[in-house]
């Protein structure tokens, strides 16, 4: 065997190891894996890229990212529900809540506009979120709630809305 071709299968040798390794250290130290894979990004070491478990971690922050768009739209539903369908119970605690999430969504829609066409998907799988909160939050059942979500996009996001009375 010529020394080039023993140098190339021990490339190919060391390529594997280091592959086995890099999808090893992904099992048994996340963090770990992270550092490394970004050191391999910054250093342009494609090669030594764990692709498959890189796209897959990608494709889970786009996931965190609409996840995090629907609990906020579901946190702010359960708080305008409970101020529509409790008004005797209205606090400053929950104007809070609502204008924070509110504003938390609109932060969020800036820094990631193509999460807008999801907007409506959101809102109808955040309304079960929400009226679960507003059940649990008050003595209201299930029942008191309208079974689709009676708020629209506009409305919902709308800093001025309150269902109801007006925020005094």
């Amino acid at each position: 065997m010529n020394d080039f071709l023993k140098e190339a299968l021990g490339m190919t040798q060391n390529l594997s190891d280091i592959e086995n390794k890099t999808s090893e250290l992904y099992e048994t130290d996340f963090y770990a894996w992270t550092q490394e894979q970004a050191k391999f990004l910054r250093d342009r070491k494609w090669n030594f890229l764990d692709i498959t478990n890189l796209v897959e971690e990608i494709e889970s922050l786009g996931k965190q990212q609409r996840q995090e768009l629907r609990n906020r739209l579901g946190v702010l539903l359960g708080h305008l529900l409970k101020w529509e369908f409790q008004s005797g119970s209205r606090s400053k605690s929950w104007v809070s809540t609502i204008r924070e999430q509110r504003r938390r969504i609109l932060e969020k829609l800036e820094e990631n506009p193509s999460l807008k066409p999801y907007l409506p998907e959101a809102r109808e799988k955040a309304y079960r979120d929400g009226v679960d909160l507003a059940v649990r939050e008050t003595s209201l059942d299930y029942e008191d709630f309208p079974a689709e979500c009676p708020y629209s996009l506009e409305q919902i996001l709308d800093s001025d809305f309150f269902p109801g009375e007006q925020v005094e």
